[in-house]
């Protein structure tokens, strides 16, 4: 804080448990993850190299070693688990990961036919040597989980090991949590926090309005992913009370 001011609200401080923001890179040149991590190292947690983008991306250990050495987790994106298993390629997968030196691993069935009890015991065993995400939701806005359902997966996916599990959204936002024109599935959103607690959550909401929401319901340390690298730090004045929208949530 360059001034300190009164009725800020306290945010967790890195290495956090909790009020994790994750930061969505599809596709940043060196150049610009240096900037990235230049202005706003302090405010990530996690760096998700959306989808395939970790197969194709130029310079990729390159950046991963930055991101690193900036305290920052990296994970490849889900759906390029799900590209290695569905070709049966697990064991490659594991090699790859190895290779690019990541500790942490995010695990989702968002595009293919996954038995849930084999996507627990992926969970399971790969939890034993890394930080790992899983993700709950599909991917399409025409197939729908009903509320019992997320909690049933999210426990078991919770009891597998993953650290957090993540609330599927899209970079879109228009899927999992919501409905296909953004608005928020406020009444599910609910429902899984009577059962799940907040804090083993990651909500992914790339909207601004999704963002104020989550904010003005959980405070400003609630977990919030697939965050564009130009919100990053507009995101920690919507936490900090620093914007309009929620000028006045910490005003005493």
């Amino acid at each position: 804080m360059n001034f300190k001011l009164p009725n800020i609200p306290t945010r967790t401080k890195k290495n956090r448990d909790i009020g994790l923001t994750m930061v969505m890179d599809t596709g940043l040149s060196t150049r610009e993850a240096q900037n990235l991590v230049e202005s706003c190292a302090n405010f990530i947690d996690i760096i998700k190299l959306g989808f395939g983008t970790g197969i194709i991306s130029k310079n990729i250990k390159e950046k991963i070693k930055l991101y690193q050495k900036n305290n920052i987790k990296v994970h490849l994106g889900g759906t390029l688990f799900e590209a290695f298993i569905i070709r049966n390629m697990f064991d490659d997968f594991i090699k790859f990961i190895k290779n690019l030196n990541l500790d942490t691993i995010e695990i989702s069935d968002g595009s293919i036919d996954m038995n849930h009890q084999q996507k627990c015991e992926y969970i399971s065993e790969l939890s034993k040597k890394f930080t790992v995400f899983s993700e709950v939701g599909y991917k399409k806005s025409n197939k729908i989980l009903a509320p019992s359902k997320w909690i049933q997966l999210m426990q078991k996916e919770l009891d597998a090991g993953s650290w957090k599990v993540i609330a599927e959204a899209r970079e879109s936002g228009t899927v999992g949590v919501f409905r296909k024109d953004g608005e928020i599935r406020s009444d599910l959103i609910e429902e899984i926090l009577t059962k799940i607690p907040n804090e083993k959550i990651l909500w992914e909401a790339p909207k601004k309005d999704q963002q104020v929401w989550f904010i003005k319901l959980m405070g400003c340390n609630v977990n919030l992913g697939n965050i564009d690298p130009k919100s990053v730090i507009p995101l920690e004045c919507l936490r900090l009370g620093l914007r309009g929208d929620t000028f006045h949530q910490f005003l005493k």
